[in-house]
């Protein structure tokens, strides 16, 4: 059966934290569930993720917004801010659709408050999310949380693949996730 988007979107989010899961996260319970999706507290649709790791204390968090998909092709499937090790964020584009494993997409980037970007890219979860350079996290920690939106085009060989995702909530989301970072 297949995945949803915002499963899949649950899925790809996934990257080591470095400490044990504090004891107020309500992804914890005690349960042996393996993913908990908690809605961040705002009328965003940004979503905080935390999936335990397969070590003793090891956990993964991210927050994930779904594209619009009037706006966007049915391959596009959102976007992805995750805590990465060493107290890094990364940014992925997560796609329904993957990409070779090894390939390096070109990615343009066109926040609606103007401006065009465009980065080379390398591919996560097995093709299926593509991780933007470290210089991204700048525009996810700073700009993009005051625009409305941003249009994102994924180029590799022949094909592409294009998506809008509204950032409306990101600053309250992101804040969320840089609080569970390291934790």
């Amino acid at each position: 059966m297949p995945l949803s988007v915002a499963a899949l979107l649950g899925l790809l989010a996934a990257a080591p934290l470095t400490g044990p899961v504090p004891a107020d996260d309500p992804c914890s319970g005690g349960t042996a569930a393996s993913a908990c999706v908690v809605r961040v507290a705002t009328p965003s649709a940004w979503k905080f993720s935390r999936t335990q790791g397969a070590k003793e204390g090891e956990s993964f968090a991210a927050i994930t917004k779904t594209a619009d998909t009037a706006q966007s092709d049915a391959d596009f499937a959102g976007l992805i801010i995750r805590c990465a090790p060493k107290g890094k964020i990364d940014v992925l584009v997560a796609l329904i659709r993957p990409f070779p494993p090894r390939s390096h997409p070109k990615v343009t980037i066109a926040p609606s408050t103007g401006g065009t970007l465009t980065f080379e890219a390398s591919m996560a979860a097995a093709g299926a999310a593509v991780l933007l350079p470290d210089e991204v996290s700048a525009f996810a920690a700073g700009k993009w949380q005051t625009t409305p939106a941003l249009s994102v085009m994924v180029r590799e060989s022949d094909s592409e693949i294009k998506g809008m995702v509204a950032l409306n909530g990101l600053r309250e989301a992101y804040h969320s996730l840089l609080a569970n970072c390291g934790q």
